[in-house]
């Protein structure tokens, strides 16, 4: 090991309580998480919030449905566990400065980036729906040819809304670079 890696074992052998303590609260949200999320849709098909076969929900069903689920994993354990994150990094933050030191969690992202791209299309495709008046239309009933339009129009939408200001933006990125400096001014000159 060089002498730059961080010592994770030691650490972790310093503070096996701790670390228990953290993988047992990680082990729970993630139980947790389920549970709820079984809960809340045997408790939306007994209570009709949704219909039972997937073939009759509408988008109304859908994004009501989908909202409700996120309020109620959130509440239930969004704010548990983000209580827990609280208390972890106080616990962090009073370690010694000593012990602590060469140990990292940030740096670079080696992440691409995209996964907003599909939540944007979703919501826009739930506006197209909406305004071609098919919001209590069962899903089931739609054609291909009209998931796929609206699909293709939800992109051209998207690619208007982002792609106009980088049009713009280059253009004036490009105009600026072009433009002559005035010349440098002479403190010489009196």
């Amino acid at each position: 090991m060089s002498r730059e890696d961080p010592d994770w074992r030691g650490l972790f052998a310093r503070h096996r309580g701790a670390v228990a303590l953290f993988a047992l609260a990680c082990a729970l949200a993630f139980a947790g998480a389920v549970y709820v999320f079984l809960w809340f849709v045997a408790g939306a098909q007994s209570s009709g919030l949704v219909p039972s076969t997937l073939g009759l929900w509408t988008m109304a069903d859908l994004v009501g449905f989908v909202l409700r689920a996120v309020f109620w994993e959130l509440l239930l354990v969004g704010v548990p566990s983000g209580v827990a994150a609280l208390v972890a990094w106080v616990w962090w933050r009073r370690l010694p400065a000593e012990e602590k030191r060469g140990y990292r969690f940030g740096g670079r992202s080696r992440s691409a980036g995209g996964g907003g791209v599909s939540l944007v299309l979703f919501v826009g495709f739930c506006v197209k729906v909406y305004l071609d008046g098919n919001w209590n239309v069962a899903i089931g009933s739609f054609s291909v040819d009209y998931v796929v339009a609206a699909a293709l129009l939800v992109l051209a939408w998207l690619l208007v809304v982002v792609g106009v200001p980088v049009a713009v933006g280059t253009i004036w990125w490009i105009r600026r670079g072009r433009r002559p400096s005035a010349p440098a001014r002479s403190s010489d000159s009196a």
